[in-house]
């Protein structure tokens, strides 16, 4: 039995002996790691020598093999890995000269997989996946594991949150850390030391598909959730790794899948609105990591701009990170924007423009065999080859992966993922993210007691697994509508259900721009639904988007219900009944017909594992709705490019029916009343520390519980740029009993008052500004003028 020594903790420097091919049990003994086998303590193996120190004598001991194995990502099982476990034959490969990190999402989406669960065989797996690079290779440098999590862990039955779209309509900074602890902490049980989440892409374009990955279309509430998001998920060293920068999510025409490329942005527009939330990730959250995205600006891919990897992400926005391009990014290079001839022009270009490690679901090895090529030859220089490996060096001594490579407890995992605190954490964010757009007549909450028969209606009253993104957890058992509501009410009531329609017709996507005749079977649907519903004392008409209707790929040239759907919101509308609408789905939609005929409508967006809980919650009035719209909705998808914030004008002139929003940004009823008063704005402070508080009081005036979200908007009244009409400077969930009123508070910087010059410089012009406090960015209740 071949024995190696390695460390499971710095506070009590111990080694385990370990057989690679025998299960024993650890042994413990007092020593130190030696990574390399060669019987001293080198300087990177000794956990109280600095970080930079550790890097450097590791760097100088590494081949060039070595060296560019650590910039490249291995794919877990199910994809270039086909061995659950390490084989004799890792010793051949490519990765025998160690690897930056295995990307091991696709571990949780197949069921046979034998580590995904429990959660511990998955722990103890990792274990013996990062045994072989710490003992089987020569230096021992250990694999950062990473993952997808920007709706809980991407990992088989981890705890399934909230679309971040729904997250966004919290408006809660709190609730958004804790999603962050959760997601960390189940990381950190399961062995996964990298978690690709947030995503910080500002959706200016509700036809993009990936809006339901986004917190919104406001660059404050999407650094603002972001920086909590990452806050979290880093408070026990696992990285947080953001994306997609930069400006990735205003590709032209807002079309994905093969496009992803060519967004019409101007660098003003680009600072203010889709660089923003980056910079507060960086610079006030810490991020370690960033994914280079698809696309390019201005005709230079960012996966090989220097200016965005190096000067913007590096030397403006202080990231001490490593880069992982997005899958097929690197490619993109040579086999689309073709602005390189082959891997090693394209691995010139990206190495020296920022990017550190190169991820696709195919093989590094004939990525890593170009490289190698290019530093031969001399086309690639070993000074950029060395920074980069660096770079990813230091993230990995900050992991503690060089002092703590094992998961020491691997059976707490058990305990830890997916508890019961995360569960009930999961009901509270789909409870908050869910929207009342509106209410006619008191219509919600219903009435248990007194409603004899329920019509559940739609495509999505049992759709469950379609809802899910494979950026968030796998094999998740959702609470679907009609399970929601058929436990929340009593065996009295009777309960019936049909599901109208199909998410999509036989045509689409062709059926959003052309007419096509309906169907027997459509017609059959049809008429099966108006005959259940036709009969019951309330409907509850349930529609939406799946996932052929919203998503990575899936972007849309109209807004308006897909399929059938809208017919059988006329249909179920002609019949005169107490009916509320819910929308559940991804993006905005074009309701104009049923925001004038439908006396209520929720919008739930995806609401994770307890989605029909919390809305059945709300529907019943054991919750009341707070959620507030983290984008507006268009009236039509020919207003487009129509999104907040404005600038003067932008919302449209003319006749009122086609101008400015269906429901616009910050939008959200409630089943009670606010009202604001006394507002207060102190500029004591501003000459010395640049600040300005502000506050107000809030009070419930209605006769129950209640969350508002309070939004602070300012307006520069004379600037020698046009600016925004009012900017999202600061907001706040709070939530008052019946009669409760609280003071509220905000501190404003120097920045919230700053713009962007006619010469591109950040300053504060002297002059008037507006600060603007309401429940909507057109719903404003205090407003005062302060001079600066």
């Amino acid at each position: 039995m071949k024995k190696v020594t390695i460390a499971v903790s710095t506070l009590c420097a111990v080694t385990i002996l370990f057989s690679f091919r025998q299960e024993d049990k650890p042994i413990y003994k007092k020593g130190w790691i030696d990574f390399n086998k060669n019987g001293r303590k080198d300087i990177y193996e000794d956990p109280i020598q600095p970080v930079e120190k550790r890097v450097e004598n590791l760097l100088s001991q590494m081949t060039v093999d070595e060296k560019t194995c650590q910039l490249a990502t291995l794919y877990g099982y199910g994809a270039v890995l086909k061995d659950r476990l390490p084989t004799d034959g890792w010793r051949d490969s490519v990765w025998k000269d160690g690897i930056a990190n295995i990307d091991e999402q696709l571990t949780g989406l197949r069921k046979d997989t034998l580590y995904a669960y429990p959660y511990s065989s998955h722990a103890e797996a990792i274990n013996k996946i990062q045994k072989f690079f710490v003992e089987e290779t020569r230096l021992g440098i250990p694999v950062d594991f990473t993952t997808e999590g920007i709706r809980g862990l991407n990992h088989m039955k981890a705890t399934y949150f909230p679309a971040q779209i729904a997250q966004g309509s919290s408006f809660n900074k709190q609730l958004v850390y804790k999603i962050g602890e959760v997601t960390g902490r189940e990381a950190k049980a399961l062995g996964y030391t990298n978690v690709y989440s947030p995503i910080l892409d500002v959706s200016s374009d509700p036809r993009w598909g990936r809006i339901e990955e986004t917190y919104g279309c406001d660059p404050f509430l999407v650094g603002q959730l972001g920086k909590q998001n990452i806050l979290a998920i880093q408070k026990n060293n696992v990285v947080s790794t953001t994306k997609h920068f930069a400006v990735y999510s205003i590709p032209v025409g807002g079309r994905d899948g093969d496009v992803r490329t060519d967004p019409k942005v101007a660098p003003r527009e680009m600072w203010d609105l889709y660089l923003e939330p980056f910079r507060v990730a960086f610079q006030e959250a810490g991020a370690k990591g960033t994914m280079a995205s698809y696309n390019d600006y201005d005709g230079v891919p960012i996966i090989g701009s220097k200016y965005f990897l190096t000067d913007i992400l590096r030397m403006q926005f202080g990231f001490n990170g490593y880069v992982v391009s997005d899958s097929w990014a690197f490619e993109y290079l040579f086999n689309k924007h073709r602005v390189a001839k082959d891997t090693a022009d394209a691995g010139k270009m990206a190495l020296e423009a920022g990017m550190n490690v190169r991820t696709t679901f195919q093989s590094p090895k004939p990525y890593l065999l170009g490289i190698r090529r290019g530093v031969k030859n001399g086309s690639i220089s070993m000074e950029v080859v060395d920074e980069r490996v660096r770079e990813v060096l230091r993230v990995k001594f900050w992991q503690g992966l060089f002092d703590t490579p094992y998961i020491s407890k691997p059976a707490l995992a058990d305990k830890m993922v997916h508890n019961r605190e995360a569960q009930e954490l999961a009901l509270q964010a789909a409870r908050e993210g869910i929207v009342l757009l509106k209410n006619e007549n008191n219509t919600l909450p219903l009435n248990r007691s007194s409603i004899k028969s329920i019509a559940l209606i739609g495509p999505n009253v049992k759709e469950e697994k379609s809802l899910s993104s494979r950026y968030g957890p796998t094999h998740s058992k959702v609470v679907t509508v009609f399970e929601g509501i058929r436990a929340a009410l009593p065996a009295s009531v009777t309960l019936s259900y049909a599901k109208g329609a199909e998410h999509t017709d036989k045509n689409f996507p062709a059926s959003d721009v052309e007419d096509f005749d309906l169907s027997p079977e459509e017609d059959a649907l049809l008429n099966e639904a108006i005959i259940l519903a036709a009969k019951a004392d309330v409907i509850i008409l349930a529609v939406g988007d799946n996932d052929k209707t919203v998503g990575e790929s899936k972007s849309r040239l109209s807004l308006d219900l897909p399929g059938r759907q809208e017919l059988l919101v006329r249909k179920v509308a002609a019949l005169k009944k107490p009916t509320v609408l819910l929308l559940v789905g991804g993006r905005p939609a074009t309701i104009n017909f049923a925001s004038k005929n439908i006396p209520s409508i929720l919008e739930t967006w995806y609401l994770g594992e307890k989605m029909g809980t919390a809305i059945a919650d709300v529907l019943f009035g054991t919750y009341n709705p707070g959620g507030k719209l983290p984008v507006p909705f268009p009236k039509s998808a020919g207003q487009i490019p129509l999104s907040f914030p404005l600038k003067p004008g932008a919302g449209g002139n003319g006749d009122a029916d086609v101008k400015g929003f269906l429901y616009p940004f910050g939008f959200g009823l409630s089943y009670t009343t606010f009202s604001y008063s006394d507002m207060k704005v102190n500029t004591d402070d501003y000459a010395t520390k640049g600040h300005v508080l502000v506050s107000c009081k809030v009070k419930n005036t209605g006769q129950r519980e209640g969350d508002e979200v309070v939004q602070l908007y300012i307006n520069d009244e004379l600037s020698s740029v046009t600016t925004y009409v009012r900017q999202l400077k600061g907001f706040e969930r709070i939530a008052l009993k019946a009669g409760e009123e609280k003071t509220l508070q905000f501190l404003l910087s120097k920045r919230d008052f700053s713009l962007l010059n006619r010469n591109m410089e950040r300053v504060v012009e002297p002059g008037s500004f507006k600060i603007l406090l309401g429940s909507s960015s057109e719903d404003i209740r205090l407003q005062a003028r302060i001079n600066l």
